[in-house]
């Protein structure tokens, strides 16, 4: 196994799985929990994000495929998806490359949306176009289900903010393409208080 990203919940390793490479994303024990407790929230939080990869699947956004989910040892076996991160091509490419990729990006956030799924962590390192240009999204680690307008408005306030400091010469440019098409997805589903 090679350790690919050590995050403050997880940590994600590249390796071969039944001939595959695959990625493995394991939840790592939290020693200021109560060790019950820390297990049964690791276990909640690995099925939690597969089942969020999964549903995004359902609703047509590239995502990559779970092969195995170990809920005793928090793990998650998926597909290693080859491709760069966005974060990678924004920085080397046109914005005449990229404007049509930022307009799919809202497409398909429009979607997440108005399915009830909150990404929770949309930055562009979280965005992987493979080699036949479908954009991925990986790392549902922080999403969630939830059709309230401020849980969405927060998930494009990361992006923006992302942008804002990752790209911030071309932030503008970008955040106005993706925004027309998460409207355009279909009308909002937001409860009102009873």
């Amino acid at each position: 196994m090679v350790l690919i990203k050590k995050g403050a919940e997880a940590e994600l390793f590249l390796e071969t799985w039944c001939e595959k490479k695959v990625i493995l994303k394991r939840r790592t024990p939290k020693s200021y929990r109560i060790p019950d407790l820390d297990l049964k929230l690791r276990s909640y939080r690995t099925i939690h994000e597969a089942m969020l990869i999964h549903q995004a699947k359902l609703v047509g956004i590239p995502t990559p495929l779970i092969y195995l989910v170990d809920t005793i040892n928090s793990t998650i076996i998926m597909e290693y998806i080859i491709g760069k991160q966005l974060r990678e091509l924004a920085n080397e490419s046109s914005e005449l490359t990229l404007k049509p990729i930022f307009l799919r990006i809202g497409r398909s956030i429009g979607k997440l949306h108005s399915s009830g799924i909150i990404h929770g962590d949309l930055t562009t390192s979280n965005l992987i176009i493979d080699p036949q240009k479908r954009i991925f999204f990986i790392d549902f680690g922080l999403g969630k289900k939830s059709l309230e307008l401020e849980e969405r408005s927060v998930d494009l306030f990361l992006l923006k903010r992302t942008l804002n400091s990752t790209h911030y010469l071309s932030a503008d440019p970008f955040f106005s393409w993706v925004l027309p098409d998460i409207s355009s997805t279909g009308p909002l589903q937001t409860r009102l208080p009873t």
